[in-house]
């Protein structure tokens, strides 16, 4: 779901006007996850950025916020080792990764999330 079904479903209204913010961001990035999953490969990873790319983008710099948050020390290499993003199913583990973060509490950017949804859209994702 993107930003425009939020507001639709909220009665209408401007971004601010979004229920919930970064909780309704980390809803809609996971139903995009949730089509990205059934897409062909090429189609998520076609383009500079490519969706997956954008994606992965957004989950890695949840996952900061969620150290940051703690106190605790991040890098990149931190988060894709706690992704385990090796995996051959990149799109599982982002998937996986985000449940984990948005049950911490972790701020997802409903910004970077809407020009993910945008690009989707593009190859055919629907609300």
């Amino acid at each position: 779901m993107c930003a425009e079904a939020e507001r639709v479903r909220a009665g209408g209204g401007t971004q601010a006007s979004r229920v919930g913010g970064p909780t309704d961001a980390g809803r809609r990035l996971a139903g995009l996850l949730r089509w990205m999953a059934a897409q062909d490969f090429r189609t998520i990873t076609e383009g500079e950025p490519s969706l997956l790319r954008q994606v992965e983008k957004i989950v890695v710099a949840a996952h900061r916020s969620a150290y940051e948050v703690k106190g605790r020390s991040w890098s990149e290499p931190v988060a894709y080792r706690w992704l385990r993003y090796e995996d051959p199913n990149p799109v599982q583990r982002l998937s996986e990764g985000l449940a984990k973060l948005r049950r911490r509490g972790a701020q997802v950017d409903g910004n970077a999330v809407d020009k993910a949804c945008q690009e989707a859209r593009r190859r055919g994702f629907s609300i």
